[in-house]
């Protein structure tokens, strides 16, 4: 089997000093790839408090062989995302790969969350993964070319305590990579998420003993995969940690079907549509509707039968 190759490709990570974001940049330069190592240092909060980190990613990247500059901009403005952009199409004169991987986290409790904890971390995940993919975006669109990795979250997916925020800019994130992969479709452009487990700043006092075995670098495979040019997948979401790779899906019961439904059918039937027995994945709003469709065509031809 050939090793996966991003040679003449040059992408950008953000959030790319620590880390997820620094496995990703480590991992895209070791298969050739030119990286813009975006990141602005500071406290877990988004807070700054000391010099980016940014620089070491690139000097251990450049030891090792490869081809790497530093950026310090702040992601979650479209000017910003701009300058990231600038910086690796005025050095390298095209943009194939962008890994969108920076966050910050404040976490509360929702009866006392405020707009200082809700505010900065929508703006650095959701409105970082935003104006990035549409500061790359042109670029791309250019060239008929590119690969764009999410991050999402098992906080988006299925919530958490003291993550109202946070969820919700990851939920958000899913419904993105969604979206952008469609629009993306005809540009050659493919957008992919990935839903991480790793021992990072965000998670080592979450993991117990299980923390050694979650090396962030055990993710990045999947995203040197979806980055490259043979991968033709898109619009889908992988959950990754420890060495295991799954896709993530939409699924939905089989559910329950009455033409003149009222609220006491829904409750003698509760257990039933709930029954995740028979649940099939939902790919697209379109399998969705003619599942419906499906039953609606049925009831009228009962009915004309009749």
């Amino acid at each position: 089997m050939s090793e996966i190759s991003l040679d003449g490709r040059v992408a950008i990570v953000t959030g790319a000093g620590r880390g997820l974001g620094r496995a990703h940049a480590l991992a895209l330069a070791s298969r050739g790839a030119t990286v813009v190592v975006n990141d602005r240092g500071g406290a877990l909060d988004g807070s700054s408090d000391e010099a980016s980190p940014a620089e070491q990613v690139v000097a251990e990247i450049r030891a090792a062989g490869g081809t790497a500059v530093a950026d310090t901009n702040d992601v979650s403005s479209l000017e910003g995302a701009t300058s990231i952009v600038e910086l690796a199409t005025s050095m390298y004169g095209r943009l194939d790969i962008l890994v969108n991987n920076a966050g910050i986290l404040r976490d509360k409790s929702f009866a006392k969350l405020t707009e200082e904890e809700w505010n900065p971390v929508l703006a650095v995940h959701l409105g970082g993964t935003v104006w990035m993919s549409k500061a790359a975006w042109p670029a791309m669109v250019e060239q008929g070319y590119g690969r764009i990795v999410n991050t999402t979250s098992a906080a988006g997916i299925f919530g958490n305590f003291g993550q109202a925020n946070y969820g919700a800019a990851k939920a958000a994130i899913w419904g993105v990579t969604k979206t952008l992969a469609i629009e993306g479709a005809r540009h050659g452009i493919h957008v992919n998420a990935i839903e991480p487990g790793a021992r990072t700043r965000m998670t080592e006092n979450l993991l117990g003993e299980y923390a050694d075995r979650l090396d962030p670098s055990l993710v990045s495979p999947v995203v040197a995969w979806l980055s490259a040019e043979a991968c033709e997948t898109t619009g889908e979401v992988y959950n990754v940690g420890g060495g295991r790779v799954a896709r993530v899906v939409i699924a939905q019961t089989p559910g329950y079907f009455s033409a003149a439904l009222t609220p006491e059918d829904v409750r003698e039937n509760w257990a039933t549509l709930n029954d995740p027995a028979g649940a099939q994945v939902m790919v697209s709003f379109q399998r969705e509707f003619e599942v419906l469709v499906g039953m609606l065509s049925a009831e009228a031809a009962i009915d004309a039968g009749t």
